[in-house]
This record gives C-alpha cells, structure tokens and sequence, in this order.
C-alpha cells in the first residue's frame, strides 16, 4: 500500500502544465525510444526537459521511496506481482450485470449533521469509504434502515456509491483484506450503481506508477462486478495510450457498460477539460457497446459528452457542501443558477434548505439535458437541410 501522506518528492517544475502529457503537439523523449515499456505506456510527450520518466522520481533515499518505481526495485517488484503486472488484459473477467438507467443528476450525501429528518430524494449517492469497516473487514451497517437513519436518507432510496476518495482512504480500501466479503454484504443493499476508487494517475511520478493505478482500478472494478454489483469503471489516463489502452480493453468486455470520470481536480483545469473531454469522446467512438458516464465536476463538458456517450449522469456535490455553507439556490430571470447567502439561527437544522437545494439541481441539470439534445438535434437537421440546398442549387444552374 502507498504512504498516502509520502512528502519525499519535491515539486520537479514550477508550471505543472509543462508536465501534460500531448501526444499531438510534443515528441516523445529521447529515454523513451529504447523502454520495455514502451509499448504499453506510448512514451511521455512533455514540454520540460526529462530523459526519461524515471527523472519524475527525485526520491534521496530511493529505499523509503513508496512510488511504483524502478529506483527501489525490491518494492516495484513486489507492487507489480500484487496486480499481476501491468497488462490490463490479463485482468480476471466478471459477468454482466444489468445497470438500469440513471437520472442526469445524483446527489451526494455525506451525513447527515445538522439535520434531524429525512431526505426526500428517490436516489442519493454515497461515498464508498463511508459505508466501509476497513478494520472490521464488514459494513459500518447492517441494513438498509440504519443506513437511512446515519445519512438522512430515504431507506427505499436508489443508491449510486462512489468510490472517489482522498488517497488515504481509498489506499486504505486498497489494502483491505476482506474486500470480496465487504462487497458481497453490500450487494445485498440493491445498489443502483458503484463506482471503484480512483486510484491516482499523477503528472509528476513514472509512468510505471500510473499504469499500477489503472490495472488496480481496473481490478478493483472487476471484483465489484465478481459481487454483482452494476459498477462503472474509471478510466483515470495520463496520456492519448492511455485512452487507447483503456478503449482497446472496453472493446473486448462487454461486461462494461459504464464508464466513471472524475473531473473535480487537475483534470478539470481550464484546456486540460477540453483535452480529457477530446480523449473520453475518441473512446466512445472506438468501442462497439454503448457507454453510460458518470462524472463528478465538469460542468461544462457535459455537453460534449452527451454527443457521444448513451446518458452522462453528475454525481453532485454542490447541493450537499453549498448548504452546508448556508447557501441557496437561486435561479435568475435568465434561467442561470446562482448560489445566495443563506443564514440560518445557530443550531437550527438545516433540512429544508438541503432539500431545497437537492430540488432545484435536480431541475437545472433536467433542463441542461433537454437543452443539450435540442441543440444536438437543431445541429442535425441543419447538416441535412445543407445538403439537400446544395443539390437543388446544383439543378435549378
């Protein structure tokens, strides 16, 4: 398990930006052409000045240094056997389990202080690590009951359980022995969908440490959907190959339906959304199933990702942390959302302003989603009427 708290690597470039992997615009580095793993990585395509990937690691004392990484080659030998290497393909397979169709928004709820009644909310997501006894080796709760009753949550309510985490906690999922035990309890909780942990795929470390994240990933959600869990998978990338790898492997297994894409940190960022928006849209057109998406942040690329993908569904945070932060939304005349101040009597509970908040998310990303098909459909009648103008020009010269 990695030290989610290791401080060993100081910041290499000042600009992180230099770091972003672009295929299409930077070479490959000069240390790449000759590396076995080459052809699974695809090389780095950076704009700061590294030989290799192995540059990443500026560990003193390579011995303490808890990244996958060939400088403390006793540990990366040992982190490699843990994920049967880095090959995705080689990965276990899982049957098919049915995923029923999600609204355009979940909300998620991560307790419930400051409130004394229920959420009235047909569906709610939950974090993963919430529900987990990592210790124990079991649920934190043994029914759906007690689960309402620790949340504030309908115990009928539809449940969609996320698995983005600080690196702390889903390391620690990680590490869990018991995980197929703790999964088949909570397959018995009629789950609508469960995403696994995002297990980091950072710019600054070598690239063998990004691939050990995308097959731990990849096996984390392989053993969700073992337990019969409807799960979608992350596809965490650092590069165009790691699109590609994650399209080929989608291509050959059916059983995933789904994909999970969290753009709430540095994917998010300003021309690094559009690129990860670029590379999401390329793998949905490269494999043969329809994909359902489920994002959390990145507001603005759902748009382009309901062009290509069947349904984009945004596990939302803003209803839950805003009213926290006592606040409400609002919509303008114009239609636009805004967040207003919304004080509260101190130790007053603040149930009706969370289901306030729930609702009136819950109505913008419906009229988001009618608003995106209306201008995907107005897009495709005006590029069938251009042809048809064209032709009746070219007869009537």
């Amino acid at each position: 398990m990695k030290n989610a708290n290791n401080n060993s690597l100081p910041r290499i470039v000042r600009n992180s930006q230099r770091l972003w992997d672009d295929a299409g615009t930077m070479p490959c580095s000069l240390g790449c052409v000759t590396c076995v793993d080459r052809p699974i990585c695809g090389g780095a395509h950076i704009s700061a000045s590294f030989f290799d990937c192995s540059d990443y690691c500026r560990c003193d004392d390579k011995a303490t240094c808890d990244l996958v990484c060939r400088g403390n080659p006793k540990q990366f030998v040992e982190r490699l056997r843990e994920v049967n290497g880095l090959d995705l393909n080689n990965a276990p397979r899982a049957p098919i389990v049915p995923i029923e169709a999600l609204p355009p928004m979940v909300p998620l709820i991560e307790h419930s202080t400051a409130r004394i009644g229920t959420l009235n909310s047909p569906i709610v997501a939950l974090p993963l690590h919430a529900l987990l006894d990592i210790n124990a080796g079991t649920l934190r709760y043994p029914d759906r009951d007690a689960l309402g009753q620790k949340f504030g949550i309908d115990p009928n309510a539809r449940l969609v359980i996320s698995g983005v985490a600080r690196d702390r906690r889903i390391e620690r999922y990680w590490a869990a022995a018991d995980r197929a035990a703790m999964l088949e309890q909570l397959s018995a909780f009629d789950i609508a969908l469960i995403t696994p942990p995002n297990y980091s795929v950072l710019t600054d470390v070598p690239r063998t440490d990004n691939m050990h994240s995308m097959k731990r990933i990849l096996m984390a959600a392989v053993e969700m959907m073992q337990a019969g869990l409807p799960t979608a998978m992350h596809v965490n990338a650092r590069t165009e190959r790691d699109y590609e790898r994650w399209a080929e492997l989608i291509a050959e297994r059916p059983e995933i339906q789904c994909l999970a894409f969290e753009f709430a940190t540095g994917t998010g960022r300003g021309e690094r959304l559009d690129w990860h928006v670029t590379q999401l849209s390329a793998l949905a057109a490269r494999v043969p199933q329809p994909l359902g998406l489920v994002v959390r942040g990145g507001m603005r690329a759902l748009e382009p990702l309901r062009a290509v993908f069947a349904a984009v569904t945004m596990i939302d945070t803003d209803a839950f942390t805003k009213t926290r932060c006592r606040q409400e939304a609002q919509f303008r005349p114009d239609g636009k959302l805004v967040w207003r101040k919304h004080p509260t009597p101190r130790g007053a509970p603040i149930d009706t302003l969370l289901q306030h908040n729930v609702a009136a998310l819950h109505s913008n990303h419906i009229i988001l989603e009618r608003t995106h098909a209306e201008r995907r459909l107005d897009a495709a009648l005006r590029g069938l009427r251009a042809p048809n103008r064209a032709d009746r020009q070219a007869r009537e010269g």
